[in-house]
């Protein structure tokens, strides 16, 4: 192994486990967004409020990215189980 090689090596372990704390802090803030979202969702439906098409845009725009996010983290998973 070169000392090309093992510079990417470390690369690609600190990238991995930065994606991997990435994603544990984003599961649990996830989990505390849906809560909230929950809540609010019954709070509207209890005092049959309407919210502005501001936060329906906010929504759509934030279920984009999510899929997008979800789509680039099979890519990772996927190469990984391919890379043998």
């Amino acid at each position: 192994m070169s000392g090309n090689d093992n510079k990417a090596t470390v690369t690609v372990e600190d990238s991995l486990t930065a994606l991997s704390e990435a994603v544990g802090k984003s599961a649990d803030d996830l989990r505390g967004v849906r809560s909230a979202l929950d809540l609010a969702r019954a709070d509207l439906a209890h005092a049959n409020t309407s919210i502005t098409r501001e936060v329906v845009k906010y929504a759509e725009e934030a279920i984009v990215h999510l899929r997008e996010t979800d789509q680039a983290l099979r890519r990772v998973l996927t190469r990984l189980r391919d890379r043998d």
